[in-house]
């Protein structure tokens, strides 16, 4: 009878097909997916035959040690982790080696520079005949990190990146302003009008056409969409993601702080201050609804209000309720808000671009209106803000999941209360009032969330691909898989 192949928790493995000498891996029969470590990855080749070229940095302590490989796509799947997040990840077939003994296995693609190990064998991946013994490590001998001696050291290069700006509006001055901080910095960035985007979903080739014409791959995406645009707005976006573009604001949390009732609903799961909110759909809650805002005066606002529109201040009880009928007579959709009165018609707009505050200013309403929109009217100053209100706009983007976002908030005898979030804060004010170059830190960030590809240097091993190999009009822009940070990979 044949001895069973028998694995430890841990080995040392070797892909000699995709050039990789040595990786170790964490053998976990609990994780029903085998997954490998890599960034940049990009697909490329034809829609019937799709290939992925990849990046892997096999030492964790060693980054600058990298081996660029391709392999042929098999299929592009959700993963789950263990902490219950999800993630679409490609998924390549190579011949894996442990020991001298050598079988097909398949692989997900993605980043776990926070991992220990740079490769996770799934339960899919133990054949018959293969025995694993959780209580033993390397049981088929150790080759070790000695056979990259030879890997010159590189560092990463930066290059220009591809971006789309989604925007209907070009000649705005936020627009504009990304455009020219993207370009000031080597990139090349292009206006795309979400209304003219058309989209081919499958699964291994998804694409996006601009008036009829395939776009090319884009390294980043950053949504300007309008509330008018909202739903389709992040149907483009989630389509551009399936493309592998890095999403500055994803499509979900766009949506989220575009539904005013769900925003505060998340802003009161997070623990963070604001003004107490009602809402109801029975026209016999009216009573219920001032009084759970501690009465008149109060505001009344459309859950689809922008810019100051559809948002009314009563100031009396039967004042408020002849504002919540008409609005119930319309149909409409709205929230009720405790007015906050000691604000004294002044708001807080904090501008937060990867979880740090890096601009602020305060919002003056005129004389005889409570809202402080510059858009209708109000004037705007430089601010210097609390560690309290600092923190609170902090925790308000994040609870929205929004790397770039305004954050308005009013002063009050109890402290900060948040407003709104909003997703696409236009530029203009707070770059005259702080005189900051909000939309090059905007960039900067997005340079340092978008993994550009160092082209091999190495000497080349089977299965990496040379630039030079690329087929003909083959878009060679690289950005980074998004990885899941302190948890091993599972289905």
């Amino acid at each position: 009878m044949d001895q069973p192949f028998v694995l430890g928790w841990e080995e040392w493995a070797s892909f000699p097909e995709l050039g990789i000498p040595a990786v170790k891996a964490k053998v976990d029969t609990g994780a029903r997916t085998s997954a490998l470590h890599a960034v940049s990855v990009e697909p490329f080749g034809p829609d019937n035959a799709p290939q992925v070229r990849f990046v892997i940095h096999p030492i964790p302590s060693q980054p600058d040690v990298e081996i660029t490989c391709s392999a042929p796509a098999v299929d592009r799947r959700e993963v789950t982790s263990s902490n219950g997040e999800s993630e679409l990840r490609w998924v390549i077939e190579a011949m894996v080696q442990v020991g001298d003994r050598r079988w097909p296995i398949e692989l997900t693609l993605t980043n776990r520079e926070s991992m220990n190990y740079r490769m996770l064998l799934g339960r899919t991946a133990i054949r018959d005949g293969i025995v694993v013994n959780p209580a033993v490590s390397y049981v088929q001998g150790k080759i070790g990190y000695k056979v990259y001696s030879d890997y010159p050291r590189q560092k990463p290069v930066k290059r220009p990146l591809r971006i789309a700006i989604l925007t209907r509006e070009p000649t705005n001055y936020s627009s504009k302003r990304l455009k020219k901080a993207a370009e000031e910095r080597g990139h090349v960035a292009e206006m795309i009008n979400t209304a003219r985007c058309s989209m081919g979903i499958n699964t291994l080739s998804p694409a996006i056409y601009y008036d009829g014409r395939r776009l090319p791959r884009f390294d980043a995406v950053i949504p300007r969409i309008g509330a008018s645009m909202t739903n389709y707005g992040m149907a483009v976006i989630r389509q551009f993601a399936m493309t592998g573009a890095y999403i500055l604001n994803p499509a979900a949390a766009i949506g989220a702080s575009r539904d005013k009732l769900y925003a505060h609903q998340l802003l009161a799961r997070a623990g963070i201050g604001m003004p107490s909110t009602a809402f109801a759909h029975s026209p016999k809650d009216t009573k219920t609804l001032i009084e759970l805002v501690g009465g008149a005066p109060l505001v009344v606002k459309l859950l689809e209000s922008t810019q100051g529109r559809g948002v009314v201040l009563a100031d009396t009880k039967k004042a408020a309720e002849s504002v919540i009928d008409a609005f119930r007579g319309l149909e409409a959709n709205f929230i009720v808000q405790e007015f906050v009165k000691e604000a004294g018609g002044a708001d807080i707009r904090c501008f937060v671009v990867g979880g740090k505050v890096v601009a602020a200013m305060k919002r003056q309403a005129q004389a005889d209106e409570f809202r402080s929109n510059l858009h209708r009217g109000g004037t705007a100053e430089s601010v210097k803000i609390t560690p309290e209100e600092r923190s609170t706009a902090v925790k308000a983007a994040k609870a929205m999941g929004l790397s770039v976002a305004g954050v308005d908030l009013l002063r009050s005898n109890s402290g900060p209360k948040i407003l709104e979030v909003n997703s696409s804060p236009g530029l203009e004010g707070i770059e005259r009032t702080s005189e900051k170059d909000v939309a090059g830190i905007i960039i900067e960030y997005m340079e340092s969330q978008v993994q550009t590809l160092t082209l091999p240097r190495t000497p080349r091993r089977k299965g990496a691909l040379k630039a030079s190999d690329a087929p003909e009009n083959t878009e060679l822009n690289v950005i980074e898989a998004s990885g899941k940070a302190g948890a091993e990979a599972g289905e």
